[in-house]
C-alpha cells in the first residue's frame, strides 16, 4: 500500500488506515515515517485539518479533544 503521497488519500480513510498501521506494525509514528515513507508534518497537517492530532502515550491519532 503506498501511503507516501498523502494527497491522493481521504483524511478519514487515511486516519482509519494509519491508525490500524500505528496499532498493529509500528510503535511509533517515526517508525511509521520510515517503514513507509511517509512525511510526519504533512501526515500531522492533513489530519489536523479535520481534528486530529497525534498522541505519542497512545500511539495513535485521536480527536483534538482528547
Amino acid at each position: 500500500m503506498d501511503l507516501s503521497n498523502l494527497t491522493h488519500w481521504d483524511s478519514n480513510i487515511l486516519l482509519g488506515i494509519i491508525n490500524e498501521k500505528l496499532r498493529l506494525e509500528c510503535e511509533s509514528i517515526e517508525e511509521l515515517s520510515s517503514m513507509y515513507e511517509i512525511d510526519v508534518s504533512r501526515l500531522a497537517d492533513k489530519l489536523a485539518h479535520v481534528g486530529y492530532q497525534y498522541d505519542p502515550l497512545t500511539n495513535q491519532f485521536k480527536s483534538r479533544g482528547f
